[in-house]
């Protein structure tokens, strides 16, 4: 008899794991360990699913550094026991999370899926049923034997996005997430329809590799029309500091007055690494198209390309933790390690 797939639900918070209590009125948590009971759906599915929950549970404002080290080492420990991963998640820090993992786990050869909801779990017109549903079901798919999508995802209302490739971008409708640059790698209706050619598949038989560390001495810079040099120069002098991600605007665009410049100049003399993303949503920096942008390239700002903000900043943190050497650093950052760069 053919073994049952097995998924690991991993929940770690957020509206999605949240239900009316009857005797308050208030939203609590729900006991993700009695889920069948909360979710009688469930049971039609022919799988093996078992649940393991964050305790107490975080709201994603909560989630960081600390947390993704938590959730990669729960995938360790539990990978060779499933067949996919389901991780319940706020969907204002998923992006980040999502992307974070995506460096952490190296040679991943099983779906780690993230998904969550708008509307609590509890309410009628919940769009955490469906979200939960499908991701599990995506987690379970097969191709030629093998995992449908060995990747680290966002499901989010009828489409499955690369997770590193993920913004969220609505706070009012249940299609709350955007993967701009990249195409999905699924899509549901009647039935689920894979993307096959935009899924990264592992070449060879390599062993899941977990990274245990990331160095969080980063921090966002956007660009904006009346920045003070006073701004930059507090921030790129912020004791520990090693690496900024700038939103600039456009493909890649900034001031060229000599004091911005300067400030700059300064700062990557010191050693922090300066990575030039855009502030458009979609597109990619190119910093030899404008003049601008070319000024940036020669003080020794690198090139994000059509990295998110969210991908640059994770991958910042991961690089920095495990590449000390400023040579291969500026390499990696610009270069695509898990699908972040086109």
């Amino acid at each position: 008899m053919q073994k049952k797939s097995s998924i690991l639900l991993i929940y770690t918070g957020g509206t999605i794991g949240m239900e009316l209590s009857p005797k308050t009125g208030n939203l609590i948590p729900v006991n993700f360990g009695n889920i069948a009971r909360e979710m009688p759906e469930l049971v039609r599915f022919d799988l093996d699913i078992k649940t393991v929950s964050f305790s107490p549970p975080l709201d994603s404002s909560e989630m960081g550094p600390d947390m993704w080290i938590r959730l990669a080492l729960t995938i360790e420990e539990h990978y060779d026991r499933f067949d996919g991963f389901v991780i319940l998640h706020g969907t204002d820090t998923m992006a980040y999370s999502a992307s974070a993992l995506s460096f952490l786990l190296e040679n991943l050869g099983k779906p780690v899926i993230f998904t969550g909801s708008q509307l609590p779990i509890g309410m009628l017109r919940t769009d955490g049923r469906e979200n939960l549903i499908t991701s599990i079901e995506i987690a379970a798919s097969e191709i030629n034997d093998a995992p449908a999508v060995p990747e680290v995802c966002v499901f989010f209302q009828n489409k499955l996005f690369r997770g590193n490739r993920t913004t969220k971008y609505n706070v009012e409708y249940f299609n709350a997430f955007r993967s701009e640059n990249y195409p999905p790698l699924a899509e549901t209706g009647i039935n689920i329809e894979f993307n096959y050619h935009a899924i990264n598949y592992p070449y060879g038989d390599h062993k899941l590799k977990v990274y245990k560390e990331v160095d969080n001495n980063v921090a966002i810079l956007k660009i904006f029309p009346g920045i003070k040099g006073t701004l930059l120069n507090t921030l790129f002098n912020t004791v520990n500091l090693k690496g900024v991600i700038m939103e600039t605007y456009g493909a890649g665009n900034a001031p060229t007055a000599s004091w911005f410049i300067s400030e700059i100049e300064k700062a990557v003399e010191r050693g922090i690494l300066i990575v030039n993303v855009s502030q458009c949503t979609t597109g990619s920096v190119d910093m030899n198209k404008y003049n601008t942008g070319k000024r940036l390239q020669e003080a020794g700002v690198v090139s994000g390309y059509d990295m998110t903000t969210e991908a640059a900043v994770t991958k910042l943190m991961f690089l920095l933790a495990q590449t000390p050497n400023d040579k291969e650093l500026r390499s990696l950052i610009n270069s695509s390690i898990r699908g972040e760069i086109k």
